[in-house]
């Protein structure tokens, strides 16, 4: 996003900054357990993920995430539940993000597949490497936005944490997935010193996905998107992709206004799933960016009760 590549420049111009700052996943569709947390357990899995993406390669300081999640499914006697760990690391400009949390979700039959209400649990932590602004740069450069001794802008690392709370719905059936979250609904309040404080703002999450089956067995298509917002600023992704024999996966992504980009992912032994995403930016940031990449793994195996003649299921559904 074009506000993190300037984000540098205009930080604490006041004694409170507020910035939407969760960072974007490409394979969304995989990996929803990290912005809902109605999604953990829902592919009746014991699951390990973790993700890496490097947004805008070639910009000094380009943004950096880094995901990894466990969680489970598991039945407390006739009830289904999902809980799990997430973990964000997520470095922007001079800026990075620290986040744990605890999930649980509580799933009930509903239809053909099931409904989940969950909750994510857990601390933020911001950091700011204060000590490596140079405004005599910004100076140079034509902002009227700060002096030489700006007294607002920090010039010494700082480090703040606050208590994080999200909550999601999620729905998912052979045919179809759909899921709605909520970040951050503590607005968590970073403290650095007297002067300076950042609060969170909370992001709001839609989600879903449909399983287009062709005459030829074979086949299916795969289209999902994700709407991102924090009222202020909104993100839009498209993506369209097919899949051959319930395995292999390729195809199409759009961020509206933002960029394109080209999916590929394999369940390359049972249980365990490589995916990679290659993004280049439809602004004026193309001509400065190499573009930006996304690579997913993940295993997964069953901790419950199979039933008989059950069949693995595919990691679209998860």
């Amino acid at each position: 996003m074009k506000r993190r590549i300037v984000l540098i420049f205009c930080i604490v111009l006041s004694t409170v900054a507020i910035a939407q700052f969760d960072p974007q996943i490409g394979q969304f569709m995989y990996f929803q357990s990290a912005v809902n947390p109605a999604a953990v357990g829902a592919d009746d899995l014991m699951r390990v993920s973790g993700l890496h993406r490097m947004s805008f390669v070639g910009f000094k300081n380009a943004p950096m995430s880094t995901f990894f999640s466990f969680g489970s499914a598991f039945n407390i006697g006739k009830t289904r539940h999902g809980a799990g760990i997430r973990f964000l690391n997520d470095k922007y400009g001079l800026f990075s993000t620290q986040a744990l949390h605890a999930q649980y979700a509580y799933r009930q039959k509903l239809g053909k597949g099931f409904l989940s209400a969950g909750v994510d649990l857990g601390f933020v932590n911001v950091a700011f490497k204060g000590d490596s602004v140079n405004l005599d740069d910004l100076v140079s450069m034509g902002s009227t936005y700060h002096e030489q001794n700006d007294q607002a802008v920090p010039m010494s690392k700082k480090n703040g944490m606050g208590f994080d709370l999200g909550i999601g719905i999620y729905y998912t059936c052979p045919s179809f997935w759909v899921g709605t979250s909520y970040s951050h609904l503590s607005f968590p309040k970073i403290h650095w010193d007297d002067k300076t404080d950042m609060k969170l703002r909370g992001t709001l999450y839609f989600m879903g996905g449909y399983v287009w089956r062709l005459k030829n067995k074979n086949w299916h298509l795969l289209p999902s998107a994700m709407v991102m917002t924090d009222f202020t600023s909104w993100d839009v992704d498209l993506v369209f992709q097919a899949e051959l024999k319930e395995r292999f996966r390729f195809g199409l992504s759009y961020r509206i206004a933002s960029s394109v980009g080209v999916l590929i992912s394999g369940d390359i032994i049972t249980g365990l799933t490589l995916g990679y995403t290659y993004e280049l930016s439809t602004s004026k940031l193309l001509l400065e960016s190499y573009g930006s990449h996304e690579i997913y793994l993940s295993y997964g195996f069953n901790v419950l009760k199979p039933k008989r003649n059950s069949k693995y299921k595919s990691i679209r559904f998860m």
